[in-house]
């Protein structure tokens, strides 16, 4: 990616030296709940239920912590680029087709464990938004894993995964979040389907970032979009689920199939159309 011209953000908290603290009883994480964050909640939305089955706690409101000016390193700086052209691109957006201002999410960036509002976060859920503070949560280490384990490398694979969960919070947002909330409270039975129209219009969102992006500052390099439908491909349920269990159950799917979720990013990478990325407007995902 071309990101020379691109300002760094300034909504970056880095707690990474604050070291990690907790409100309530303390627990630990074990094999069960990785694989459960692997599978269920990779780039998810609400991460409040296994964050409690991880620590045992209720989620709490967010607790203090000592925060120091973003490190100045390059992965440090990428990150803050791409959080900085995703601000600049949904403020457009927003101007454009809602007449409203674009209210940037913050970024923490943390080692191991933080308190959210959501309940603790922990780096093996893998990057996630809470949508009770407004904040992206991501352990930078992350982007070693998607290298190792998911076979996702390269720096666009990691600028889709920051521009997911800032789908996220446009969804926050726009109300997207609060009436899918209510429909699962109404018919829990929908739960699942839901939270894959959820994911997928994220994905879609994240590829029309991409296009308006490019448009804009020229961003992106040969071979950046192939790095992001081999991301999407990688952490695709279907996908996951083969990793870590064997076999893939469609029932249990939550973000969505690779083929499901390759099909949506190009969707808003090809249109950078926000109209075009109504999942829960469309007949078949």
């Amino acid at each position: 990616m071309r990101m020379d011209d691109s300002r760094e953000s300034q909504n970056i908290e880095d707690r990474r030296s604050s070291g990690p603290r907790f409100g309530g009883r303390r627990g630990s994480i074990g094999i069960g709940t990785i694989v459960l964050a692997l599978v269920a909640i990779y780039f998810g939305v609400d991460p409040s239920v296994v964050l409690q089955m991880a620590d045992g706690t209720a989620p709490v409101q967010q607790q203090q912590t000592s925060t120091q000016p973003p490190a100045d390193d390059p992965q440090t700086r990428f990150v803050s680029k791409v959080l900085g052209e995703t601000e600049d691109v949904w403020s457009t957006i927003f101007q454009e087709n809602l007449n409203r201002q674009y209210v940037p999410p913050k970024m923490v960036l943390f080692r191991g464990a933080t308190p959210t509002a959501c309940g603790t976060g922990q780096s093996a859920m893998g990057p996630f938004y809470c949508p009770a503070d407004s904040k992206v949560y991501i352990d930078l280490s992350f982007f070693d894993e998607m290298e190792r384990q998911l076979n996702a490398p390269g720096d666009f694979a990691q600028a889709y995964v920051i521009a997911h969960e800032v789908g996220h919070h446009v969804q926050h947002l726009l109300g997207i979040s609060d009436q899918v909330d209510q429909l699962r409270q109404r018919n829990p039975s929908q739960a699942n389907a839901l939270s894959i129209r959820m994911e997928l219009q994220a994905d879609c969102f994240a590829g029309l970032w991409a296009r308006r992006a490019d448009q804009a500052r020229n961003i992106l390099e040969s071979g950046d979009i192939e790095e992001g439908l081999n991301a999407a491909t990688a952490i695709g349920d279907d996908t996951l689920q083969k990793k870590s269990q064997g076999y893939v159950v469609p029932d249990a799917f939550t973000h969505g199939s690779s083929a499901q979720r390759v099909q949506w990013f190009k969707r808003g990478l090809d249109s950078g159309d926000l109209r075009q990325c109504d999942t829960f407007a469309s007949k078949s995902l």
